[in-house]
């Protein structure tokens, strides 16, 4: 038997249906399914600092990387093992296996894995990214698929799909290689080769990397919102395949002043402080008594160096190239500006990278060595140098560059530093026309090859970095290098490359790798870094103590 329900109570049944429809949807935010009606638990948010992203699109970016390790996964990580040395782990792949010819990588992803929308990851989504790393017009990390049979003919439109790569099922997939290349792995890890989720993206078009709402991810948190000029929000995912993270969520300021990050830690409005963006206000926190037991320290896969030009006048005497690196006092030059943090280098690969050479001969400090060079060279009253500088690196590597410039100085060479808003420095870098500058490589992976391809692998890598280093022969073996598969006969060849590009040819100035020093505030539990030349914490086992 039907009832008729009276008229008042229909009408506000009626009137409550359409407020609750309309507060739904004006709630919802975008893809991600994040609701604006969940109000995050501050108190268990860590706060953090750093710069603000043009972007957050991580394969059309090589600084911000803050959103491609929190929010997204890879499918292999590199990590620190009980030995000290960096090893391959699982992460979305649950195992893979190698041809023996090296060519056929086999990959099985993990079950049970799904983006923050829901979306369950396969190897569709991989496809996609790696197709999307080769083809988006604004890539600026290409060489990681670059090996991949095909990827070539792709890039430059002569093909429609990835030829190296084949969906074997949803959850399995094979990528076939142009060529050997021992470390594809490693380069796998690198956040720039994180997976995205196809569906979002291709519903974002350009706004992926910009709005929020498009941002889906298999990590450890969710990526709620981002005010231009203030920050971002995000939110703990607690149906992460690796578990849920230890903390609430995270809360990144974008402050660069150095003495407000100073001041907002003291305030007690900040939980990490990454005293290497600090400049020389950091000295107050490692120095004093106060933060000891909070400080953390841990060597940085990095090398600071200073790029030479051979295509400019007097640089392509390689006498006065070697005479610039004898006119430095390197080890004063750490000690004043990073207070002996960090250790002296002598070629392209820093320590603990795998192929360090540990025999490699130390360049010393010989200012009359290096007068007696540019006397030979027909520069006995030295000559000038322009020296470009990114206005957008911090005061210590400003403080670096002008120790460099004193020093050489010394010996005739009369330096004008040119600062440029960071996008006319790296146009002026990118046409290899900057004499000179400095600059720190960081690691996004464990291999020689990241080191020594991006500046010496071709005529354009080389042309790019504003070296024009002009042995094509060297140019060549540095690209083949990379397709050795005999472990001991790569390293060696790296070694081999490394001696003649630095110590022979004095093709650029290695100053030091640094160390990452952080502070922390007294909420902070379990606090370490992970693999990378970042040396970024680990925020997803970060907890917050009840205060």
């Amino acid at each position: 038997m039907k009832h008729r329900l009276p008229a008042k109570t229909l009408l506000f049944a009626t009137l409550l249906l359409c407020a609750f429809i309309l507060t739904s949807c004006a709630q919802k935010t975008g893809y991600n399914g994040i609701s604006t009606a969940d109000v995050p638990d501050a108190a268990q948010y860590l706060r953090f600092v750093d710069d603000e992203p043009d972007t957050v699109d991580f394969q059309c970016t090589t600084l911000y990387y803050t959103v491609a390790l929190n929010v997204f996964d890879r499918l292999v990580d590199t990590e620190t093992g009980p030995d000290g040395n960096a090893r391959i782990v699982p992460a979305l792949a649950e195992n893979w296996q190698v041809s023996g010819d090296g060519l056929t990588y086999t990959f099985q992803l993990r079950k049970g894995v799904a983006f923050s929308n829901g979306d369950p990851l396969t190897a569709e989504d991989v496809h996609f990214t790696l197709v999307r790393l080769l083809t988006h017009p604004g890539s600026r990390n290409r060489e990681i698929a670059a090996s991949i049979a095909g990827a070539e003919a792709l890039t430059r439109g002569a093909a429609d799909d990835l030829e190296g790569f084949t969906v074997l099922a949803d959850d399995a997939f094979s990528i076939r290689l142009e060529a050997p290349f021992p470390a594809f792995l490693s380069a796998l890890s690198t956040p720039a080769a994180s997976i995205l989720n196809a569906e979002s993206v291709r519903a974002a078009g350009d706004d992926f990397g910009l709005d929020p709402a498009w941002i889906v991810g298999t990590g450890s948190f969710i990526l709620d919102s981002w005010e231009p000029g203030k920050g971002m929000m995000f939110r703990a995912n607690p149906d992460c395949w690796r578990g849920a993270p230890e903390c609430g969520g995270l809360d990144l300021r974008f402050v660069t002043d150095e003495v407000e990050q100073r001041l907002m830690f003291e305030r007690g409005e900040l939980d990490i402080l990454n005293l290497d963006q600090l400049g020389n206000e950091a000295e107050y926190f490692i120095h004093g008594d106060i933060y000891q037991d909070r400080l953390y320290m841990a060597p940085q896969m990095s090398l600071t160096y200073i790029a030479l030009n051979q295509s400019v006048k007097p640089l392509d005497d390689v006498r006065v190239r070697r005479a610039m690196q004898l006119s430095l006092d390197r080890q004063m030059m750490l000690d004043a500006v990073y207070s002996g943090r960090g250790t002296l280098e002598n070629g392209i690969f820093p320590h603990g990278l795998t192929g360090f050479n540990p025999n490699l001969p130390a360049i010393p400090y010989d200012p009359e060595e290096a007068g007696r060079l540019l006397q030979e060279a027909g520069y006995p009253n030295g000559f000038d140098l322009e020296i470009a500088v990114n206005g957008s690196t911090g005061s210590k590597a400003r403080e670096l560059i002008r120790m460099a410039a004193s020093m050489w100085e010394k010996n005739g060479i009369r330096t004008e530093i040119r600062t440029l808003p960071g996008d006319e420095f790296l146009a002026l870098r990118e046409s290899g026309k900057a004499a000179c500058y400095a600059a720190t490589w960081t690691a996004d992976y464990d291999d020689p090859d990241n080191f020594i391809y991006p500046f010496f692998g071709s005529r354009q890598n080389t042309t790019r970095r504003s070296l024009c280093y002009r042995d094509s022969g060297i140019l060549s073996r540095a690209h083949y290098a990379r397709y050795i598969l005999n472990e001991t006969e790569r390293t060696r060849e790296y070694a081999a490359l490394e001696q003649k590009i630095v110590q022979e040819d004095a093709a650029w100035i290695p100053l030091f790798s640094g160390t990452c020093v952080y502070v922390t505030s007294s909420r902070v539990v379990h606090f370490e870094t992970a693999w990378n030349g970042w040396c970024q914490p680990v925020l997803r086992k970060i907890a917050i103590r009840a205060e």
